[in-house]
């Protein structure tokens, strides 16, 4: 659990930093531009605290595709980037794939032969 509780972290630390970074205006803006750091820095240090418990494949899609998501609306809702249906269909399938990350990282469940 406290893994995915320092993904969750990674993942919000990682979004604002991409926030930050749009708003450093290539790091001309201090206060953004140290948001940049900050953010990235508190994103790979939960990330890496996520990776003792959490397998690589599975915390780094996770990480990756809702990161990518929350920045996709971000950029949406704040930025007024375009949003079309194929905007939509490219989120739900990053989310499908996070999602589908997560169902192949389960333990099988291994019967015994019968004899």
């Amino acid at each position: 659990m406290k893994g995915y509780i320092a993904l969750g972290i990674s993942i919000i630390s990682e979004v604002f930093g991409t926030t930050m970074l749009k708003l450093s205006e290539g790091f001309t803006n201090l206060f953004p531009s140290i948001g940049v750091i900050v953010g990235f820095g508190l994103a790979y240090y939960c990330l890496s605290l996520c990776l003792k418990t959490v397998p690589l494949s599975l915390a780094y899609g996770i990480w990756a595709g809702i990161g990518t998501a929350l920045t996709a609306l971000i950029g949406v809702l704040l930025w007024q980037d375009p949003f079309s249906i194929i905007t939509l269909a490219g989120l739900a399938l990053i989310i499908g794939g996070v999602a589908l990350l997560n169902a192949s990282n389960r333990p099988k469940k291994v019967t015994e032969p019968l004899s």
